[in-house]
């Protein structure tokens, strides 16, 4: 089948009024109710922890070929290698799974095909480019919602990708949803989320798609899931068109995969208007009309397919009944860090925004099309045009709101060194009735430090070592917060080490190990306390950084690590007790280690730096954080030291 490569692709705002202007305000559906699922607009009893991880199995990132990184090591423009298809090199879409022995994949566009049976290459590979990882998206045990947390359509995606099945929705103009891809499984044919089938992933998008469309006051009718088959997607669509909908969304298949069909079969059947638009994330949409019906293939990838909605679908769904779209509220936020684009392409970024020192602050969540857990934690968006490389963080720009503005003003800034108690703290604020949030970030200790002296966070997380006094943070806080008075608390002691496989496989026992040449390493970025932390053992041992496979692999959070271990990305890495505990993982015990929460002094006797701290000193508090393993919460809450 003939590929898709947008080579004509419409700017968003080109898009849409060619799309919209299409079906005005001539066409319209009296409106009615229906309630279709339970969990849309609930409030949380208690806190909702994810019971298994998503996605279960390594898959493919692009459409391209996958190969063996290895084999790939060395070649160039001026040097291109030549492999042949099914000996060392295999085609490969989207979504599938990595077949064994392979680990790395290349995009279709840097492909150059000879024949039918040889494909050249002018760039080298390296291990998991382009793969996403068992658990990228979700991990078994994160908080999800904290108690009396009032469900939203993407969080209804959350619940059901992480194995917690309850759904609400109601609504009124009719949209078809056709689901498709032969890995998708629906939920409700799952008796028990940890025996999911090998290679295959819960269908969630449905969901979220359904939630939007009741936001909308829309009926959602969710087809069964289709496999990649031509005619069956046809059959689908055809059905779909001659029912009562008046609209259809095929969910998945408008990329540029062999296996993307929908295009096509819309062009045959009637006309595609537009396909690939000038967006971030989303590029992949298809708009077209069937028998005078609006007609749109959404992209597969969650957030994706969530953006492609908004942009797409929602106005047609009020213009049907009649009404304008709710202009969404904004807020003049600021960047906690620069944020790069890409040129000549519309983003849109999710933040996690909170007040501090009277500004909006606007951390940047991860960008990655796939990640539902965006949806889930974002307060807002961010769109950078396209015209732009990207918003400094001394820019004040507008952000689309996702929550009320109340709940910025008291949504508590932590950025810093990530830990699982954090997590916790959220949650044990919420289920004492406190309307305070906690947005963290993680960007290491002594980014966190920074973020402190810059005034975009209200407190750091940090545990960094000096190696010359064996103490923790002091003498970071004196380089790097000189002239900013801080409050030091004791958060927790946390046993550190070295992760490993169930069972220990390698039979991996210290540091030493780590220079064994069937060993692989997962580290962490630049700047955090454990990789000082693991820097400073290592030069104890007279061990060379060099020497050590994956040292220069990072992640930003110990749960990254954990997954890249479980995943088999690498074989150890350094990480906390809890997140191996929470993943299943073995333990190789190195160091406790002190974690702490900096506060600037002038905030320490504020309302909800107070609450906070009675919080982290209670008893319930110190119970829930033992309970995860690993923690000393003996000292939680107490002032250690003033600096400044």
């Amino acid at each position: 089948m003939k590929r898709h490569v947008y080579l004509a692709m419409k700017s968003l705002e080109e898009a849409q009024e060619i799309f919209i202007s299409r079906f005005g305000q001539d066409k319209k559906t009296l409106p009615e109710g229906i309630s279709v699922e339970e969990a849309l607009g609930r409030v949380t009893a208690e806190p909702v922890f994810a019971r298994i991880s998503a996605p279960s199995y390594h898959s493919a990132a692009m459409d391209g070929i996958v190969v063996r990184a290895e084999e790939t090591f060395g070649i160039s423009e001026k040097e291109p290698m030549s492999l042949q298809i099914d000996a060392n090199a295999l085609w490969i879409n989207t979504g599938q799974a990595i077949p064994e022995g392979y680990n790395a994949v290349i995009m279709i566009e840097k492909v150059h095909q000879i024949d039918d049976h040889f494909i050249e290459i002018r760039s080298p590979a390296y291990p998991w480019q382009h793969i996403r990882k068992v658990g990228e998206d979700i991990v078994a045990t994160q908080l999800l919602f904290p108690q009396n947390h009032r469900i939203r359509p993407y969080d209804l995606g959350a619940l059901i990708a992480s194995g917690v099945f309850t759904l609400q929705v109601w609504a009124k103009p009719k949209v078809a949803i056709i689901p498709t891809g032969s890995e998708l499984i629906y939920f409700k044919n799952i008796r028990d989320p940890n025996q999911l089938p090998k290679n295959q992933i819960i269908e969630f998008n449905s969901v979220i798609l359904s939630g939007l469309i009741t936001e909308c006051h829309g009926i959602p009718i969710v087809f069964d899931i289709v496999p990649d088959s031509e005619n069956e997607i046809r059959t689908s669509i055809m059905e779909a068109v001659s029912s009562d909908a008046d609209l259809i969304m095929i969910n998945a298949g408008s990329s540029a995969g062999s296996k993307d069909y929908t295009a096509n079969i819309i062009e045959e059947m009637g006309t595609v208007l537009v396909h690939g638009v000038a967006m971030m994330p989303g590029k992949p949409i298809i708009l077209g009309v069937i028998k005078d019906k609006p007609v749109v293939g959404i992209p597969g990838y969650t957030v994706s397919a969530t953006l492609s909605f908004e942009q797409f679908v929602k106005p047609i769904l009020y213009s049907l009944q009649g009404q304008p779209v709710p202009k969404p509220k904004t807020i003049q936020v600021q960047p906690s860090r620069d944020i790069p684009s890409k040129l000549g392409t519309e983003e849109f970024i999710r933040v996690n925004i909170g007040e501090v020192d009277g500004r909006a602050i606007a951390t940047p969540l991860p960008r990655a099309a796939g990640s539902i857990t965006t949806l889930t934690r974002a307060e807002g968006i961010i769109r950078i045009p396209a015209l732009s490389e990207g918003i400094a963080q001394t820019e004040v720009i507008d952000a689309e709101l996702l929550v009320d503005e109340d709940e910025i003003r008291n949504t508590m800034v932590i950025i810093g060194s990530h830990d699982m108690t954090i997590d916790l703290l959220g949650d044990e604020i919420r289920r004492r009735g406190h309307n305070i949030r906690i947005s963290s970030g993680n960007v290491g200790s002594l980014g966190g430090l920074i973020a402190l002296r810059k005034k975009t966070s209200h407190m750091a997380g940090a545990h960094l070592l000096d190696t010359k006094t064996q103490e923790y943070n002091i003498s970071y806080i004196k380089q790097y917060l000189k002239g900013l008075p801080v409050h030091v608390f004791h958060l927790v002691l946390r046993d550190q080490g070295l992760m490993v496989g169930k069972g220990n496989p390698k039979s991996i026992k210290d540091l030493n190990d780590l220079e064994r040449e069937d060993i692989t390493f997962v580290n962490r970025q630049a700047g955090s306390g454990t990789r000082i932390l693991l820097d400073y053992r290592l030069n104890q041992k007279a061990i060379k950084p060099e020497s050590i496979n994956g040292y220069n692999n990072e992640e930003f959070t110990h749960m990254a690590v954990a997954v890249d271990v479980l995943s088999g990305a690498a074989d150890c890495g350094m990480g906390i007790f809890a997140a191996a505990q929470a993943l299943g993982l073995d333990f190789i015990p190195v160091v406790q280690e002190q974690y702490d929460l900096i506060i600037p002094s002038p905030l320490v006797n504020t309302p909800n730096i107070q609450t906070i701290m009675d919080i982290i000193q209670s008893k319930s508090f110190k119970t829930r954080v033992t309970q995860l393993g690993g923690y000393d919460p003996s000292h939680s809450g107490q002032l250690w030291m003033e600096v400044g």
